[in-house]
């Protein structure tokens, strides 16, 4: 078994997910552990770990567990965090040991591989017998993106949408109207342009080499795809995906309204909109938290929701899932948690807690009324799932973004055209889809 399972988790796993964008990044002074003090047949003196990867929503799921506690005496969960650079190194150790934690945060863009080494628990019955697990309740996106081949291997956590964050300092500055849920691409150029300002080194948008955050939104909203045909080819043979691409990225290598990928590598994506050096950029929900607890850009900056291309609005959605060791010690226990984590009370914490938009659409307003302070009303974020679009995953998602990545590099050091990219994205994503 060991050994079947450090052929599928090689050394590279960790390293695979370079341009993924996650929900909540975090750091930590806790490791990844397994449960402890097991008592057999029951769940009375049990203690279950429960591993996430943001520091900034530890309260949020400490408060959980402390609920689920009182509700469940005898039953002690220990929320471990670790930072998401090391958590699925870590996890990866401990699964090839055979003692991954009782219940942790999963990631679409690795659930696929721990679900078919049959290391996630099945959750159908578990859903089938419980009187309080419902995946009606649930963003649908989220619940099919944890469902692998009809096994429900994780229960919904959170989701995330894309916004427009924006200066509104920089705004009234140059004398530009702020952003609506109205504006087109064109508006958002032309913005663009009216708040560059190269004297003071100010750039009016962000157009950072980065998938889930930026260029993803825009192939949707011109009509695009990033997989077709049931996910066994790239969307990058569309012409509608190549338009978008070429739009994107000439706003820094055309229009010169952000700031270069060499600046970027440099000083950071949000860093640039925190010190009022971009006075807009497309941030995930999970930005919430950085963004309230910045001096700078509690006070100057707001959130839109994005503008809308030539096939109208989206934007990218995304969300974690809570899974289950297949062999947890404490699989009683384990359960009852899961099953807690899955309801209303649980996610409704998560909101009030500021933790992340929850998955569980009765509790998505708690998150809103937390968040919507100073200048930030986050109705926005959650409205936009109306028309979001479940970002794109396969069975070797990594695999193929990290191709993904090393070929538009080339586009934004100007190295390679987009027709050009577009032909080797089409050839080689295909030829990872063609082997799932």
């Amino acid at each position: 078994m060991k050994k079947h399972l450090k052929r599928l988790f090689g050394a590279t796993m960790a390293t695979a997910l370079l341009g993924t964008t996650l929900v909540g990044c975090g750091n930590s002074r806790n490791e990844i552990a397994s449960g402890s003090d097991t008592t057999k047949g029951n769940s009375k003196g049990t203690t279950i770990t429960y591993s996430i990867w943001d520091k900034g929503q530890e309260p949020g799921m400490q408060a959980i567990a402390d609920a689920f506690e009182e509700k469940n005496p005898g039953i002690t969960v220990n929320v471990e965090v670790t930072p998401w650079d090391q958590y699925w190194t870590k996890l990866e150790a401990v699964a090839t040991g055979g003692t991954l934690p009782d219940v942790f945060w999963m990631h679409s863009s690795q659930h696929i591989r721990y679900a078919n080494s049959g290391m996630l628990m099945d959750l159908n019955e578990v859903i089938e017998n419980s009187e309080v697990l419902d995946m009606n309740n649930f963003a649908q996106g989220v619940v099919d993106l944890y469902n692998v081949d009809g096994s429900q291997i994780a229960i919904p956590k959170d989701v995330s949408t894309i916004g427009l964050w924006y200066n509104k300092t920089l705004f009234d500055e140059a004398g530009v109207e702020y952003p609506n849920e109205n504006w087109t691409w064109d508006d958002l150029l032309s913005a663009a342009h009216a708040l560059t300002d190269s004297e003071k080194g100010i750039y009016g948008l962000n157009a950072p080499l980065n998938t889930e955050e930026n260029l993803f939104n825009y192939v949707y909203q011109n009509g695009g795809d990033i997989l077709i045909n049931d996910k066994t080819e790239s969307g990058y043979s569309l012409p509608e995906t190549q338009e978008a691409l070429e739009w994107y990225a000439n706003l820094s290598l055309v229009e010169k309204v952000s700031p270069s990928q060499t600046q970027f590598a440099e000083n950071g994506n949000s860093t640039l909109f925190t010190s009022g050096k971009v006075a807009m950029g497309m941030f995930g929900s999970w930005m919430y938290n950085e963004f309230i607890t910045n001096e700078y850009t509690a006070k100057n900056c707001a959130v839109a929701a994005l503008p809308q291309g030539k096939a109208g609005n989206a934007t990218i959605y995304n969300g974690l899932g809570n899974s289950v060791a297949a062999n947890t010690k404490n699989k009683e226990a384990a359960i009852k948690f899961i099953e807690f984590l899955g309801s209303e009370e649980a996610n409704i914490i998560q909101g009030e807690y500021a933790s992340a938009i929850p998955a569980y659409g009765a509790a998505q307003q708690a998150w809103v009324e937390a968040t919507t302070k100073n200048n930030f009303d986050t109705q926005c974020l959650v409205d936009m799932l109306e028309y979001g679009h479940i970002k794109p995953y396969t069975k070797n998602t990594a695999k193929w973004e990290t191709v993904e990545m090393e070929i538009l590099r080339k586009v934004w050091a100007g190295e390679l055209s987009v027709t050009d990219a577009c032909h080797q994205l089409v050839t080689q994503i295909n030829a990872i889809l063609a082997a799932e």
